[in-house]
């Protein structure tokens, strides 16, 4: 069917549909979510095949017996038996990858809610969104209890987005994956800094980029929102400074020396937040 106003066509059989199954648990473990590496989108569907997921609660039932040697060959559609010339490849869960899934999985449960919200996969609830209604709302409860109006009075939340939040937690399938979710001991209250709490970075513009060795980029921007500081993506003369890792982007660079901004590698920025 096509939603009034919309030009893309989707089923709407979206609890039993396998293609939309898989597409939420894939949106659940990407790294702007969940960021539960070593999987994918061929290991998501070989778990699925096996009837080790339905939905994305499911990867915290997961064990390392039961994921070691799941192996499958994905081949073209079009071509009935396997052949060394159609095969694509060959998706295995041996010892180190069946090791790491685990533990990306034990990991994700210190995930911040704000990115927990996100992965949730709400229609039209994109990462800022996320933040914007953790940051409101505190809780999940209280996202589950505010009204349309309520939730229409936070920052770039509309009628549209206001209306799929309400039908999304009027679904009892995923109220009940979420108290499973809980009950696993993800994040769904907003941590918040006490007052009078180190907030060093309060009113700079920062620039991230790079590949940091201590921590994710993502950690490092959740880490300057947690100490007062604002993320940009693009430097101008109201940046403070650029927090700059392994290979910066050469044009950022030159960006900043044109303008006298300040590059701090990632020591000097750990020892300035000390």
């Amino acid at each position: 069917i096509k939603a009034e106003g919309e030009t893309a066509w989707y089923c709407p059989n979206n609890q039993g549909c396998p293609p939309q199954i898989k597409g939420r648990i894939e949106h659940f473990i990407g790294r702007k979510a969940m960021n539960i590496e070593s999987l994918g989108e061929g290991k998501i569907e070989v778990l699925f095949d096996n009837r080790l997921i339905r939905n994305y609660s499911d990867l915290y039932d997961l064990t390392y017996d039961k994921l070691f040697g799941l192996e499958k060959i994905i081949t073209n559609e079009s071509v009935d038996n396997i052949s060394s010339e159609n095969t694509i490849r060959k998706i295995s869960f041996k010892e180190k990858t069946a090791k790491n899934i685990i533990e990306a999985i034990e990991k994700s449960k210190s995930v911040p809610f704000s990115r927990v919200l996100f992965a949730l996969g709400i229609k039209y609830v994109g990462e800022t969104t996320a933040k914007l209604i953790a940051n409101s709302m505190e809780s999940i409860d209280n996202v589950i209890a505010a009204t349309t109006e309520e939730l229409m009075e936070i920052d770039e939340v509309g009628e549209k987005i206001a209306i799929s939040i309400k039908d999304f937690f009027s679904n009892e399938e995923n109220i009940h994956i979420i108290n499973k979710l809980r009950s696993i001991g993800l994040q769904f209250d907003q941590c918040k800094r006490q007052k009078g709490e180190n907030q060093i970075l309060s009113g700079k513009n920062i620039v991230v980029s790079g590949v940091f060795s201590s921590m994710s980029r993502d950690e490092i921007k959740q880490l300057i929102e947690d100490l007062g500081g604002k993320n940009v993506s693009s430097i101008s003369s109201k940046t403070s400074f650029v927090l700059a890792g392994e290979k910066m982007g050469p044009e950022k660079r030159k960006k900043a020396e044109a303008l006298n901004i300040e590059i701090l590698t990632e020591a000097d920025f750990l020892e300035m937040i000390k």
